[in-house]
């Protein structure tokens, strides 16, 4: 008969320890938990808060009649408003009316058709010469002529006149009048006529054979910058500001 205390220590002993031959286990590491999957709307790309490339990429157009000289309010755009453009479009007198509605501002000759839906800002005024020959009597005079001066003169108006000036005692061209300024100029410069012009315009036709001298009791020339009341926009306040001489910390 088999003691009991042996079968007890048999018990305890098959219990603590593996069996021969037998390794441990050990315990298989927990897994991770995937990373939950981001939905549609997480994966979506975060709105940039920068403007949109269509509002960077603009342009202001700025027209100019003949004469017009904007070079310096241009080059204070360009310091000011580095990332716009500025586009100077060359426009005629008779049409700048209509070229209003394809620009954003134009420097104008007053006056102009349709100013009632127009902002319009005169600037300066333009004194009215009188471009004759070098070998024209009238060179004699210092700097001033008078209409009294111009008694007999074949007075020469061209298509593109922007002044009217009307001198009763001068003659009239025995021919059609010129296409525009520059022709009518070539045409005093062959010793025909006098033509009346805004001075700005005389310097831009300057030869070598012809001369001017300001018509002292001559009309004047306004030139204005306007822009259509419905079509004011910032780019258009903030030229409107370089012209009146604002800096770019001056409220409007």
């Amino acid at each position: 008969m088999a003691k009991s205390g042996s079968g007890s220590r048999g018990a305890r002993g098959g219990a603590g320890r593996p069996r021969s031959g037998a390794s441990a286990r050990k315990p298989a590491p927990a897994r991770k938990p995937a990373p939950a999957r981001k939905n549609a709307a997480s994966r979506a790309p975060r709105p940039s808060s920068s403007p949109p490339t269509a509002d960077l990429a603009r342009t202001f157009t700025l027209g100019a009649v003949p004469g017009a000289t904007p070079g310096k309010w241009i080059g204070l755009w360009r310091d000011r408003m580095p990332h716009v453009p500025l586009e100077l479009r060359e426009i005629s007198v008779s049409g700048q009316r209509a070229a209003l509605d394809d620009v954003d501002a134009a420097l104008v000759r007053l006056p102009i058709d349709g100013a009632d839906d127009l902002h319009v800002i005169p600037l300066y005024d333009e004194l009215p010469v009188v471009v004759m020959s070098t070998e024209s009597p009238l060179t004699a005079a210092d700097e001033e002529i008078t209409a009294d001066d111009l008694a007999g003169e074949i007075l020469i108006v061209p298509a593109d006149d922007v002044l009217g000036a009307r001198i009763p005692d001068a003659a009239p061209p025995a021919f059609a009048p010129p296409a525009d300024t520059a022709e009518a100029i070539a045409t005093v410069a062959a010793g025909v006529g006098v033509v009346i012009v805004p001075m700005s315009l005389a310097r831009a036709h300057q030869r070598r054979d012809v001369e001017y001298r300001i018509l002292a009791d001559g009309p004047v020339s306004t030139v204005a910058l306007a822009w259509r009341r419905d079509a004011t926009t910032d780019d258009v306040e903030t030229f409107v500001g370089i012209v009146r001489g604002r800096t770019a910390r001056s409220s409007r």
